[in-house]
């Protein structure tokens, strides 16, 4: 009887350190979390940084792995732009050739890259995966890329302000001198062209959309 009271001990023993290596497994496992900006902007011919962000609780190792991503608008269609594991890999084929450089920093939680002479056609959706093991599980963060002519937006931002500056004058019952009449007439012809250079300007960027698709 004392032997099997021993033994039923030893065995309830090793079930706990079990039930312990099985939490900590679990705990180290889910441990991994990335962060990534969920809209970025960028601009015809410039160059745009994504970032992606990530902290481990093991230590950065060469096994560390990042992948980008890259899907389309309007597509379910994915393709892999980026590779890391002790070197950078960026791509070598598809529209993001020779486009794609490193910007991040492993050591730091750094998983950025950045594109270079960006087009219309760039417009899509990114992800940033990484792997440290053992910590392999996360949250994938998808970044939505929206790159727009910078000409337009300078444009419309121009005639907003100058809108904005004769309705301040309309309500502070401001009169005019002929001067001024003359000099408000330039203007509106300038405001006009300008008008007439945004719409030019937005059909292009349509034209181009349906060129893309």
């Amino acid at each position: 009887m004392p032997r099997s009271g021993a033994a039923g001990g030893r065995g309830c023993a090793f079930s706990a350190l079990v039930v312990v290596l099985l939490l900590q497994g679990v705990q180290t496992v889910l441990s991994l979390e990335i962060n990534a900006d969920a809209h970025v902007r960028g601009y015809v011919g410039e160059k745009i940084k994504l970032k992606c962000t990530f902290k481990s609780s093991s230590h950065v190792t060469d096994k560390l792995t990042i992948d980008w991503t890259y899907r389309p608008p309007s597509s379910s269609r994915t393709e892999s732009i980026f590779h890391y594991q002790s070197f950078q890999y960026p791509t070598t084929a598809g529209t993001f050739r020779d486009r794609i450089s490193w910007a991040g920093n492993v050591y730091k939680g750094d998983a950025s890259i950045s594109i270079s002479s960006l087009t219309l056609k760039d417009n899509g959706t990114f992800s940033c995966a990484v792997k440290n093991p053992p910590d392999v599980h996360h949250n994938i963060p998808l970044t939505e890329l929206t790159i727009t002519e910078r000409v337009i937006v300078l444009l419309l931002v121009r005639m907003s302000r100058k809108a904005a500056g004769m309705k301040k004058r309309s309500k502070s019952g401001y009169k005019k001198s002929s001067i001024e009449v003359s000099d408000d007439t330039d203007e509106d012809e300038e405001d006009e062209c300008m008008a007439r250079l945004c719409v030019r300007c937005a059909e292009c960027l349509d034209s181009d959309y349906e060129e893309a698709y």
